[in-house]
């Protein structure tokens, strides 16, 4: 059976109840680090599910309750030191969780049939104080062991410890009476060898009688078992080696059940299959990502400048203006964007409105209504009652474009459903900020060379990755519309269908597509946004075409040729955990169906740890590209995905819930044309008037449908 390992990890969490990292890796034996927090347990893959969680359940309980104390080692052996450290971490366990009770039960039950105590060819009875002690507490309900009366105090001393220093008290006691135990065989042992000898100066030639030979054998191998040498540990006591009976020993005495269920316990982890890999986001400095609006405004105005200076000097044509033909189609826009703006204000001022009341408590004021007085014999209701509205949240958005490549055909269209968005967010008096995020602006023409400190697990982010801030809510009404038309310009320059006479100023050309660097910082996007503003609710819409760069995290390696690790990257994939200590959540990659289904893990850790924060997303596509995206999130059939497919075919868009988005808007790019007028021709008959009237009417109604969906959202 298939274990899932996130799910124990998720256990191991649970049952810890604390800011505890579980990581499942190819290791011989469960691992805790006290510093760190970090529990790491073995991939036992060859274990039962009873087995999984108990032995879980168990490394849970050293996590716990076993302090980070090793100033004993080497004056207690640690195998009699975890003898009594298991019973009470196990004892508090099951207080803590009655349940576990069951656990360790069936679990136990598991390993004693499968022997991994090694006790088929064992007599119970011959074994030493702590293996019985160990079995008694693990195995005993399916195992007769017996104790003397000594022995059976020590036996109710352990099972009373409940401090750590409890455990070593009792821990020295059982030591010494083994140790006392062991030297006992040792010496009854050199009596036997010594009447041997005697026998033999005498002469004699009879031959000990066959139970005392019996006997003596039985006390060799006891003494063989008990006194193996274990050459990986040094605990107090004597080391001095000694011959007995023509064998040389240790008489430190073992505890063989322990050492049994060790090695026992690793034969049941998969060290063949793949390493699990866990890496964590990293913390960017905004300082070093994001190119200040002031800066982009700059660059844009100043290039744009040197180019119309450039063409007056040429004199390309005979036109006036380089903008011109752009400029027009920006205000012709505008104008008939206004609608559109309008009905998004007056959504959003309806929902806020209905939200308000739907808050509001009504209660007495303590003042009688004089209305009511003449009703005082059968009505107790008589004084006045007053309606208190909350105010509404405060609000902020916060859009992240997509400055890449793969967004060139859909950036003016992209660019117009922003604009009804901003203008919207003005009107309403919304703060906002729009960051266009790349990789190819030249960050050494504003600063120094910046490098990113590379650590072990942590996902790494490339010096190039910029987030360009093209527009806010910060500047002047006059200053944003400028801002505006600039960046309406630029798309246009992108725009296949547009020739223009002007180049996009340095850094602004489209690039790459970091949109996982992008979600990544928005870690710290996002929380300053809203602490900047005082805001109490902030949306975050990310319009893109949805297909992110591979994202890949630190790793050290250690290459044949080197005798020290070299710091190199490897790749997020279905082998790898994305791990949040904030929120103590895990993302295993491999539900990821490729490695573009990384963003999508991405903007659920981003939801998870925001969960004020609303995330909508926003793609524009065509209808090549609309099948593909729909069965991405909703499979090949269902009623999800016919329902889906519908509404795509008759209104050209879509809204999805997905893990990572809020909702996830699918629209046609020819479905956001704002400027879809009613404009026929001068000699048009009646036919094409009509025709061109309906699909003007059901362009507006399509996207005021997605409009008013998103202000539902924002609302």
């Amino acid at each position: 059976m298939q274990i899932n390992h996130e799910i124990k990890s998720q256990l191991a969490k649970l049952l810890a109840t604390e800011d505890l990292i579980v990581e499942n890796k190819k290791v011989e034996t469960a691992q805790f680090n006290v510093q760190t927090r970090v529990l790491t347990l073995p991939q036992w893959e060859k274990a039962s599910n009873n087995v999984y969680d108990s032995l879980v359940a168990h490394e849970v309980g050293h996590a716990l309750y076993t302090p980070n104390e090793w100033d004993w080692l080497g004056k207690i052996p640690q195998n009699y030191v975890n003898v009594c450290e298991d019973v009470r971490i196990e004892k508090l366990m099951k207080r803590r969780y009655a349940g576990l009770a069951k656990t360790f039960y069936t679990g136990y039950n598991e390993l004693n049939d499968n022997d991994f105590f090694n006790l088929e060819d064992e007599d119970i009875d011959t074994l030493s104080l702590a293996d019985r002690i160990n079995l008694y507490y693990k195995v005993g309900a399916w195992n007769d062991i017996s104790f003397s009366v000594p022995e059976k105090e020590i036996v109710s001393l352990i099972g009373n410890t409940e401090t750590f220093e409890d455990v070593l008290k009792v821990a020295k006691v059982l030591y010494e009476y083994c140790k006392e135990e062991l030297e006992n065989l040792q010496k009854l042992q050199e009596d036997i060898n010594k009447s041997d000898v005697e026998l033999e100066d005498e002469g004699g030639t009879q031959s000990p009688q066959p139970s005392s030979s019996d006997d003596k054998r039985s006390i060799e191998d006891d003494l063989e078992e008990s006194i193996e040498p274990n050459p990986d540990e040094s605990y107090g006591g004597t080391s001095k080696q000694e011959n007995v009976g023509g064998k040389e020993f240790n008489p430190e005495p073992q505890v063989k059940t322990v050492e049994s269920l060790e090695k026992a316990l690793q034969d049941l982890n998969s060290l063949e299959s793949s390493e699990t890999q866990y890496f964590e986001l990293p913390k960017l400095n905004l300082d070093d990502i994001i190119i200040p609006n002031n800066i982009i405004d700059k660059i844009i105005k100043d290039e744009f400048a040197e180019q119309v200076e450039e063409w007056e000097e040429n004199k390309y044509a005979d036109i006036d203006d380089m903008f011109q033909s752009v400029d027009k189609e920006y205000d012709k826009f505008k104008k008939s964007a206004q609608k559109e703006v309008n009905y998004l204000v007056k959504e959003f001022e309806c929902k806020k409105s209905a939200s308000a009341y739907a808050r509001a408590s009504v209660s007495r004021t303590g003042v009688l209504s004089t209305n009511k007085l003449h009703t005082y014999k059968f009505n107790e209701d008589l004084f006045k009652k007053v309606t208190t509205i909350p105010d509404g949240k405060n609000h902020g958005l916060v859009f992240i474009l997509d400055w890449s490549g793969s967004m060139s055909p859909f950036m003016m269209d992209t660019i117009k459903q922003l604009y009804n968005l901003i203008w919207f967010c003005n009107k309403v008096k919304i703060p906002f900020e729009v960051y266009a995020f790349t990789n190819s602006f030249p960050k050494t023409m504003l600063r120094d060379h910046v490098e990113y400190e590379r650590k072990e697990g942590i996902a790494t982010v490339e010096e190039t990755f910029s987030m360009m801030n093209i527009l806010t809510s910060k500047v002047r009404s006059k200053k944003l519309d400028e801002q505006l038309r600039n960046i309406f310009r630029i798309a246009a320059s992108f725009d296949n269908n547009t020739w223009t006479l002007y180049r996009p100023p340095t850094g602004m050309s489209l690039s790459g597509t970091p949109l996982n660097e992008t979600i990544i910082s928005l870690h710290q996007i996002l929380p300053k946004f809203k602490n900047d503003n005082k805001l109490e609710k902030v949306q975050c819409v990310i319009l893109t075409d949805g297909e992110g760069h591979p994202l890949r995290f630190n790793k050290g390696f250690l290459r044949h040729w080197d005798t020290e690790t070299f710091m190199g990257t490897a790749p997020v994939s279905h082998n790898t955990i994305l791990r949040n200590r904030k929120t103590g959540r895990t993302y295993d990659c491999s539900r990821a169906e490729s490695w573009t289904g990384v963003t999508d893990l991405l903007l659920e850790d981003l939801r998870d740890t925001f969960p004020s924060i609303n995330l909508i997303g926003i793609r524009v596509m065509d209808s090549r590209d609309a099948g593909y995206f729909i069965r991405k999130y909703l499979g090949y059939q269902g009623d999800g995905y016919d329902l889906t497919m519908k509404r795509w075919k008759k209104e050209k868009s879509f809204g999805l819930k997905t893990d990572g988005y809020h909702k996830y808007f699918g629209i046609s790019s020819s479905a956001l044309s704002n400027d879809s007028e009613f404009e026929v021709q001068e000699d048009a008959t009646k036919a094409q008037i009509k025709k061109a009237f309906a699909k003007s009417l059901r362009t507006k109604k399509m996207n005021k449908k997605i409009l008013g969906e998103f202000i539902e959202l924002v609302a």
